[in-house]
């Protein structure tokens, strides 16, 4: 799916949530309270509230992504052998105004390869740093929703070159990245009087360069000496959450992502007998688009406590590869 027609789609289904929350205003004397429903969030649209001062969030996310092959830009099959990419993210988010929200993300991670050699153990990937400030605050009645801009910093971390002992090492990407955020929530009420809370958040990430020894995440060979450009990213992710009741919530989300191209650009020396002969690598991986959707069940215990199953599917797109990835999380704020 191209990406025009990935993002008609994902504005399509928020137009529709937006209408069908308009036309069960009318429905008023039915409508569930906001304190009766409990929300611990989507698979993968962030929040656009802030906490209250002082308050703490902690959100440690668990997943097996499953990739059924890889392809490169030209759509040729590069492996068949499944991979799976288990790791850990989490959300640490303190409350320093109650505008503003600050926050760690560290990641963790290990690659078990059906063929080839697995992670050699739990790895440490790049760390994330957050900021966060609220702009606006959702009032019922009114349809301004909650907006809040977001400054994302990502810190190189993880390994990420020098793998040749190792490739399943690699969780990193070796660059700093700077990503810009718009995030947006509001709620809406259904003909059944329940609410659907819904999310837009739309980000923009643009890393720095990378030098690379050696093999690396970039797909560079032993030897090799040059740099990386990763290429820039951006990403539309519109999500929904049903109250079924005050505990349990459906969620769903859309995610629409483009890639620009990496490139990468350096030498290495082959040896041929006693000959050595250098070799100049310049490669492009091309852009990439993907579309994403993410069902998932929630269950709160309170307004504080809740936990969340689901899977994030996505179809083979220009340059990407069809995963598969469960994904579990708990919630909690305190």
């Amino acid at each position: 799916m191209g990406r025009p027609a990935a993002l008609l789609c994902l504005l399509a289904l928020s137009a529709s949530a937006l209408a069908l929350g308009e036309h069960s205003a009318a429905a008023a004397t039915l409508r569930q309270s906001r304190d009766d429903a409990w929300w611990t969030g989507p698979l993968l649209a962030a929040s656009a509230a802030t906490l209250p001062q002082g308050h703490f969030l902690v959100e440690p996310y668990l997943y097996d992504s499953v990739v059924y092959g890889r392809y490169d830009r030209n759509g040729t099959r590069l492996a068949t052998a499944r991979e799976h990419d288990i790791g850990s993210l989490t959300y640490v988010l303190y409350g320093l105004m109650d505008r503003v929200s600050v926050g760690l993300l560290p990641r963790f991670g290990f690659k078990g390869a059906t063929q080839g050699q697995s992670s050699s153990g739990i790895r440490v990937g790049d760390l994330g740093l957050q900021g966060q400030y609220r702009l606006t605050q959702f009032q019922e009645g009114h349809w301004l929703p909650t907006i809040s801009l977001v400054v994302g910093e990502t810190l190189p971390t993880g390994k990420y070159d020098r793998l040749d002992a190792r490739p399943g090492d690699g969780f990193g990407a070796g660059a700093h990245t700077t990503t810009l955020s718009v995030y947006s929530q509001s709620y809406f009420w259904m003909r059944t009087g329940r609410i659907v809370r819904a999310r837009l958040d739309l980000s923009y990430s643009r890393a720095d360069q990378v030098a690379v020894e050696g093999v690396s995440v970039y797909g560079t060979p032993a030897g090799f000496r040059g740099h990386a450009w990763p290429g820039d990213s951006f990403t539309v992710d519109s999500a929904w959450e049903y109250s079924l009741t005050r505990n349990w919530v459906l969620a769903l989300d859309a995610v629409y992502e483009h890639d620009a191209s990496t490139r990468v650009a350096g030498g290495y020396v082959v040896q041929r007998g006693s000959v050595s002969q250098p070799v100049n690598l310049v490669e492009s991986s091309g852009s990439s688009d993907s579309l994403a959707f993410a069902p998932a069940i929630e269950y709160n215990w309170n307004g504080h406590v809740g936990v969340i199953f689901g899977a994030k599917l996505v179809a083979r797109g220009r340059n990407t590869a069809a995963t598969i990835t469960p994904v579990t999380a708990v919630n909690l704020i305190y």
